[in-house]
């Protein structure tokens, strides 16, 4: 796909119903569309409109190892009430072991996850040719420049969320009755990692002080 023909499908995109953006993509590439989730803050957004399109689409999850209890709970819950096909995954024993033995996080946080997470996730873009992810463009200044569909390392990335605010997403949790993660109201805005996740608004609270915005996925 050229760039060209990229441009013209963002600005189409642009104006159309997230149902739509969704729906257009599984249905051009089918069983080639890997979705993630990470069981976060406004993961369930994208989970619901999964669930009302094609519910039985696989949706990866990765467990690091590290998550917290309540993002467990949460998972189960949304799956309970949406019925999602969720597909886990865990990093390699090996690697997942070192990072445990020698505090990872602490030292070196960006080969933690690149054990625990990047890595796991490789092999599944591997499969596929086009990558749907929940990420919205708010949520800090390196999201806030993408666009709804790009194309890098050999996979079309596929963000119909990206142009959300923070009205559209509170509205839509609070108009369609759906769960929150059970910590947000504790003051976690962001959630991954135990170690590596504090309270703070937006992604403040993820690698606090360390000058580390994400954890690889997306970069």
């Amino acid at each position: 796909m050229e760039s060209v023909q990229i441009k013209k499908i963002n600005q189409s995109l642009s104006a159309a119903h997230n149902d739509v953006r969704i729906a257009h993509i599984l249905n051009k590439y089918l069983d080639e569309v890997l979705i993630t989730t990470s069981f976060g803050t406004t993961s369930a957004l994208l989970i619901h409109m999964i669930s009302r399109i094609r519910p039985d689409h696989p949706i990866h999850f990765i467990n690091t190892g590290y998550l917290f209890p309540e993002t467990l709970q949460y998972k189960d819950q949304l799956i309970e009430r949406y019925g999602v096909n969720i597909i886990d995954h865990i990093p390699d024993e090996e690697k997942h072991r070192i990072t445990k033995q020698d505090e990872l996080w602490k030292s070196n946080p960006d080969l933690c996850c690149h054990y625990n997470k990047v890595e796991p996730l490789e092999k599944l873009k591997a499969d596929h040719k086009v990558w749907i992810s929940g990420l919205i463009g708010y949520q800090n200044s390196y999201r806030s420049g993408l666009e709804i569909l790009q194309q890098k390392d050999d996979i079309y990335r596929y963000y119909p969320l990206i142009d959300w605010t923070p009205e559209m997403v509170d509205d839509y949790f609070e108009s369609l009755g759906i769960p929150r993660h059970p910590l947000e109201r504790f003051g976690f805005d962001s959630i991954g990692c135990t170690h590596c996740t504090q309270k703070g608004e937006g992604r403040d609270g993820r690698w606090s002080g360390s000058g580390k915005t994400e954890c690889g996925l997306h970069l």
